[in-house]
């Protein structure tokens, strides 16, 4: 019940929203009811994109959803009118370019809302398939006369004579349009509409367009071409500045008084009624629908002096008496496949045949040189529609594959895809290398280390027994050291596996290296060895307590640590004999 109640609730705004749009214009500011009614009808005609489905393409829809084979009377329920709306507006899309595509879904609802406030405002959920017909064949784009011509083939008999009361039926249906946008008292069907639009008994078409197309038309259809002539001039500019309100220019329509001179309005004065000095809205206006600058209106006066131009033309084109074929175009595709239209074709085709047969005997009969001509204009002419053919073909094809090309550029590719896979290749090659000079650069930084570990291990020895002779010396020169000093050589653990990429820097690499070591390969020039003994010997003094407290923690490493220390003293012999025997260190 409360999903029920909230779309209720959203169908009841979107059909106001239309004519909320529609207020916020403020037409009501504008005095004469015709323009008022124009200007509301050609606001809903551009803010549902009707203006943009020309008549013969609201016609094809018609034919493709079936309705050209329904009577007029029958209905149709607010589901498929939806579905006739979304073909019509889907269609214009596919014709529209890319750049100029429409919001279907939005059209479809201003456009469904409109229709059924104006013909089912009982609310029965249908409306008859000739009221439909009417209002969008009367609101879409197009000229009025093929509007028109089409209005007249529906409301007719076979033999092209108007049915006074489809007639009827018609003003029924298109008046409640003005009623829509809340004119219906100046546009209202009333029994008497008909017979003031036609007094004559036998309407055919041209007495129908002139009668419509006339100037004033009918008083009950007067707003329907102000419609048009209102979408004609939405962009004519006039160099003109507007008597009353002083703008330099005018777009759309221009009034000029007839009786003050070089009086002019532009179409928003002139419609709300603004009048300065003498002139008053009682004077007759006449309404310009473009500019012509005085030069072009002086050639215009003399050639129409001097006869070089007819004085009036008629409105419309005139068309033959006989029975016009309805232009619903109900079966065309079922008739190009029929085989009577087969058998037609081949007629056509024997026909032509004899007839070039007939051309080429009686080319017979001519000179030479007329033949030659005859052959040479026909060769060229051949030739000439070879080459458009041609021409024609490229330019399809051309259209095909920038149409291609477009539709792969509009579709979504993943990322890589849009890459180049020679750069990929190239990328994931240097980055293989950079993490084998990583590698290599962290084994050799670790060799370093390990090397001056050792290095700092024989330093520590060196010291250690440099102390025990300086001892021996101070006390006896045949006194033994009376204890043996434990140190370890400490191993080096490499911390970092070859297929792993180092974390740490350069500087890290000698981390836990005392700083004798460190002082010694800092320098650039080459240090006494017995002084870097010396002062490595304070380092060492320092760290041998923390030493010893690991060492006596470590229970089941001492064995381990006692061979070491075994090593290392047989390793200070060593150096101590090698010593003696190649120079003795001077104090």
């Amino acid at each position: 019940m409360i999903e029920e109640g909230s779309k209720s609730s959203k169908s009841m705004v979107e059909k106001r929203q239309l004519f909320m749009e529609m207020r916020a214009q403020n037409f009501d500011v504008i005095r004469l009811s015709t323009y008022r009614t124009a200007c509301k009808l050609r606001f809903v005609q551009k803010r549902c994109n009707l203006h943009l489905v020309d008549v013969w393409n609201m016609i094809e829809s018609f034919r493709d959803n079936g309705l050209s084979t329904l009577d007029h009377n029958a209905e149709i329920n607010v589901s498929r009118l939806e579905t006739i709306l979304s073909s019509i507006f889907y269609q214009l899309n596919k014709r529209l370019p890319t750049t100029h595509q429409i919001n279907v879904e939005q059209s479809i609802g201003l456009l469904l809302n409109f229709i059924v406030a104006t013909y089912d405002s009982e609310g029965h959920g249908k409306l008859t398939v000739f009221a439909m017909k009417a209002m969008l064949a009367t609101m879409c784009g197009g000229k009025i006369l093929d509007k028109l011509r089409y209005i007249f083939s529906q409301i007719s008999d076979s033999n092209g004579v108007m049915v006074f009361a489809k007639f009827d039926q018609f003003l029924r249906e298109v008046l409640k349009l003005p009623t829509a946008v809340f004119e219906g008292p100046s546009f209202g069907y009333t029994e008497h509409s008909v017979r003031t639009c036609f007094t004559q008994q036998k309407i055919l078409l041209n007495t129908f367009l002139d009668v419509l197309m006339a100037d004033p038309p009918p008083q009950y259809l007067v707003w329907l071409p102000l419609m048009h002539r209102l979408a004609n001039v939405e962009n004519v500019f006039h160099p003109v500045e507007c008597s009353y309100c002083r703008s330099e220019s005018m777009m759309g329509f221009r009034y000029r008084c007839q009786q003050c001179h070089g009086y002019q309005l532009c179409q928003s004065c002139f419609w709300r009624g603004h009048a300065s000095g003498p002139h008053s809205n009682q004077h007759q206006m006449k309404e310009h629908s473009s500019w012509k600058s005085p030069a072009k209106k002086l050639s215009h006066a003399i050639s129409k002096s001097l006869g070089c131009m007819p004085i009036g033309e008629p409105p419309h084109p005139v068309f033959p008496e006989a029975a016009e074929r309805p232009q619903d175009l109900a079966h065309t595709t079922n008739t190009l496949e029929s085989p009577s239209r087969l058998d037609e074709e081949h007629r056509l085709i024997a026909r032509y045949a004899a007839r070039l047969a007939a051309e080429a005997s009686n080319s017979t009969q001519c000179p030479p040189s007329d033949l030659s001509f005859n052959f040479d204009a026909n060769k060229q002419q051949r030739q000439l529609i070879a080459e458009l053919e041609n021409k024609n073909r490229e330019i399809l094809q051309e259209i095909q594959r920038l149409r291609l090309e477009h539709e792969q550029a509009s579709q979504p590719t993943p990322e890589k895809a849009q890459q180049n896979p020679t750069l990929l290749a190239e990328l994931r090659l240097l980055r293989h290398r950079k993490d084998e000079l990583e590698r290599r650069m962290s084994a050799l930084q670790e060799s370093r280390r390990e090397l001056m570990v050792q290095l700092e291990s024989l330093m520590r020895l060196l010291k250690d027994e440099e102390q025990k002779q300086a001892t021996q010396t101070g006390s006896s020169p045949h006194s033994s050291p009376s204890h043996s000093v434990s140190c370890t050589m400490p191993m080096p653990i490499r911390s970092t596996s070859a297929g792993s990429t180092p974390t740490h820097t350069p500087q890290d690499c000698l981390a836990g290296v005392g700083d004798d070591v460190l002082d010694a390969f800092s320098q650039g020039v080459p240090r006494n060895l017995r002084n870097d003994l010396l002062v490595a010997a304070d380092s060492i003094t320092n760290t041998m307590s923390s030493l010893v407290k690991e060492l006596h923690s470590v229970d089941d490493g001492l064995e381990e640590e006692e061979e070491n220390m075994r090593n290392g003293r047989e390793k200070v012999s060593s150096l101590k004999h090698s010593g003696k025997r190649n120079s003795t260190p001077s104090f």
